[in-house]
């Protein structure tokens, strides 16, 4: 009798190295071990040995980058949706796609399983199943972190090595780590508490402010319909286009954030995030709809892109409503074409300069010189229209009596 199959998300990290052998120890499944590749910094050929060597039938990797950027990421940047006014939702917005990658290889490879390494007390075991269930809701999820007797990544090391499985983390130095093209994210260790500064030493992609260069980099990006196409007059695929902008922007010590965030499940968590090319192109494609779109469109965009970012950090990306929102968000994006110059020095990523042939901004209407175009006159009728309300109700506080009869 063939042993059941589970498609296991493996990284090679110690939760899932751990997961992989535990699997086969606990329940005699047969473990497919599928790394996605979304960008992050690895050695694939030793990872898939290693999971062979703790285990597994098979052991893939998917190269899912450039989907990453063009199906999520640059929805999410057109939206300008960040979550909580800080996140750039590095983690959340891979999560659906990892999700769909598994499912598609379960049914070739004809499992009956998913299994994941993400924590009962984190964001990606919600992100990670509501997306397989909104694919495939037959498929079995087994999540070993809310049912095992394993109660800390302590306990994960000390079964590792045991069990004769490689590890690179130790008791004395525990981070909880996400790598991708667009970011890497830093949880554990001294982060867990508030009052503690987070070490230089944990920078992975950037280095720090004060490391960074005493001149600035300048750097111009051309946008198509809200989208990045080239970097100083150079037309790059969305991979090259997004690595070099980790590039500069890891130079100048642009993208890192330390801070406090409300998770789904209910607590809230600290995380150290660097994300240097995304923090420039979020900066830049917002300074060019500002040139290009209506105080409207801008007003009523800012209010769904909060919901959006909700949607994505709450693993709802497969949903009507975000789909809904990604449809009036390529609405607004149509005439969002142009280029902006961006000044990166010292961890900080700014707009100096932009144009767009859908710019809106009318310099000899703007003109604080002598001009043809605008009569100042105008404006006293518009301010007695506009402030008519104001007027009427002044006169009625003034007209009622203290019994308040007219």
């Amino acid at each position: 009798m063939s042993k059941e199959k589970v498609i296991l998300a493996y990284s090679g990290g110690l939760d899932t190295s751990v997961i992989l052998k535990w699997l086969i120890n606990e329940y005699d499944y047969e473990v497919i071990a599928a790394c996605c590749d979304a960008g992050q910094r690895e050695d694939f050929d030793a990872v898939e040995k290693k999971a062979i060597a703790t285990g597994a039938s098979k052991a893939v990797t998917i190269d899912i980058r450039e989907e990453f950027i063009t199906d999520y990421i640059y929805p999410t940047l057109k939206a300008g949706a960040i979550y909580e006014g800080d996140y750039l939702l590095g983690t959340s917005m891979a999560r659906p796609l990892m999700a769909q990658k598994l499912v598609e290889l379960a049914h070739a490879e004809g499992a009956s399983a998913l299994c994941h390494g993400c924590t009962g007390k984190g964001n990606d075991q919600v992100r990670f199943e509501t997306s397989a269930h909104a694919i495939d809701p037959s498929l079995k999820i087994i999540a070993p972190w809310r049912f095992w007797d394993f109660q800390s990544r302590e306990d994960l090391i000390e079964y590792a090595s045991a069990n004769g499985i490689p590890i690179e983390q130790t008791t004395e130095k525990i981070y909880s780590r996400d790598e991708n093209i667009w970011h890497i994210s830093h949880e554990g260790g001294e982060l867990e508490d508030p009052w503690n500064l987070h070490k230089d030493t944990i920078h992975v992609l950037s280095c720090t402010p004060e490391e960074a260069p005493d001149v600035p980099t300048f750097v111009d990006i051309t946008f198509e319909k809200g989208v990045p196409v080239a970097i100083d007059d150079q037309a790059m695929d969305p991979i090259a286009l997004l690595t070099r902008l980790n590039e500069l922007g890891s130079q100048n010590g642009v993208g890192t954030i330390d801070i406090i965030e409300n998770r789904l499940v209910g607590m809230k968590s600290r995380g150290v995030y660097e994300t240097p090319g995304g923090t420039i192109l979020f900066a830049a494609h917002r300074d060019l709809e500002k040139l290009i779109l209506d105080r409207d469109t801008m007003q009523y965009k800012s209010i769904v892109a909060q919901k959006f970012a909700q949607l994505c950090y709450d693993g709802l990306w497969y949903t009507p409503l975000r789909e809904a929102i990604s449809a009036f968000v390529d609405v607004t994006q149509e005439k969002v074409t142009g280029k902006v110059k961006m000044k990166l020095y010292k961890g900080t990523a700014w707009p100096v300069a932009s144009q767009s042939p859908y710019s809106l901004y009318n310099e000899e209407f703007a003109t604080f010189s002598a001009d043809d175009v605008y009569d100042q006159s105008d404006a006293e009728g518009f301010i007695n229209l506009f402030s008519l309300p104001l007027k009427i109700r002044a006169l009625q506080k003034g007209c009622v009596k203290g019994d308040g009869s007219f």
